[in-house]
């Protein structure tokens, strides 16, 4: 499983354009750098097999951010300085037209 990045993060290229002025769902997905305690994972990871799941390994918990923005390219900004601690955190960010 590939870690989320910063490099996973739109390039103005890469942006859909917007050119009606319709909002864009963002999703923002956050979690633990690889390396990176991860003690909710390791929670979940410890209780699988005594509720009968076997076989599951490498259990990382993150958090998802849902928002709407008539621009998306202050988002990436807006997931360094407030949604994501980026010493810990890797965050992705997918778009969709609403």
């Amino acid at each position: 499983m590939q870690p989320y990045t910063r490099s996973a993060c739109l390039r103005p290229a890469d942006r859909p354009s917007n050119p009606k002025g319709a909002l864009l769902k963002v999703r923002v997905l956050i979690r633990p750098k690889q390396g990176i305690l991860d003690p909710q994972g390791q929670t979940v990871e410890r209780a699988l097999p005594a509720l009968g799941f076997s076989g599951i390994s490498e259990v990382r918990v993150g958090r998802l951010v849902e928002l709407e923005a008539a621009d998306s390219s202050q988002i990436a900004e807006l997931c360094e300085q407030l949604l994501a601690n980026p010493l810990i955190e890797d965050f992705e960010i997918q778009t969709d037209e609403a």
